[in-house]
């Protein structure tokens, strides 16, 4: 790997949870509510949409790379022939489905984690990826395979740093652990470099999320529910950013 891509890598499995800690969670900290992934039934207008929309022109198919509930493939659905969801949870691809047929969107389903999935999911003119990046540890072979089921170009969507890193004061707060700096935009985007590409970049901030529920930030902190009114009275003095960026190339 080149240097950009080493950073990456060791800055994203910085990320874990320490086994010792979470061999102490009363519940699992990645469980989440699939209905929060639902898309809009009407398409936020936002950079990374205009992006895609530009890229399809009069028309074409999309894949969404990590789709969750469909939000950036439906988000073109006006345009688009066809979507095809990438997935690795089957509860996602569920969703993304139901509200594709409900949509009367032509679609497909894929189940796997990206880049394995690749060869089933195929190739389309636009492939969208929306917070999948901070996912991921060994990110070129991602982008590679990004860029190869692309015939017109990729939009990539995410956070200017890693998602969970505002809750980083907590997990020293609590746990006596100290995270090491998240990965940035900037180091995906030096990750793409590397791999010889040169992309277009839009910074923009979206509407303000509502504040975070403590019994979920309790249970992603790995603590007992009984603590939950003392992680409700750590978040008032955290800021949960909205600054996103959106990056896009042509193949």
């Amino acid at each position: 790997m080149g240097e950009a891509a080493t950073r990456w890598a060791r800055l994203q499995a910085g990320r874990d949870i320490p086994p010792e800690i979470r061999a102490k969670a009363a519940a699992d900290p990645w469980a989440f509510d699939p209905d929060a992934f639902r898309a809009p039934a009407v398409p936020v207008d936002t950079p990374s949409r205009a992006a895609g929309l530009a890229l399809l022109g009069a028309g074409g198919t999309v894949l969404d790379v990590g789709c969750g509930g469909g939000d950036a493939a439906f988000a073109l659905a006006e345009r688009a022939t066809h979507v095809t969801g990438v997935d690795a949870r089957q509860e996602m691809l569920d969703l993304f489905a139901a509200d594709a047929a409900a949509r009367g969107v032509p679609h497909r389903a894929v189940l796997g984690a990206w880049p394995g999935s690749a060869a089933e999911a195929g190739r389309a003119d636009v492939v969208v990826c929306h917070h999948v990046l901070h996912n991921v540890v060994d990110l070129p072979p991602f982008l590679t395979a990004l860029t190869a089921a692309a015939r017109r170009g990729v939009v990539v969507e995410m956070l200017r740093q890693h998602p969970m890193a505002w809750l980083d004061p907590l997990w020293e707060r609590f746990h006596g652990l100290v995270r090491l700096p998240p990965a940035t935009d900037e180091d995906a985007i030096a990750v793409l470099r590397e791999l010889g590409i040169e992309p277009e970049v839009r910074r923009w901030e979206r509407v303000p999320r509502p504040s975070a529920d403590p019994v979920w930030v309790t249970r992603r902190l790995c603590l007992p529910a009984d603590r939950t009114s003392e992680v409700a009275a750590a978040l008032a003095g955290l800021h949960r950013p909205n600054d996103l960026t959106t990056i896009t190339w042509t193949t």
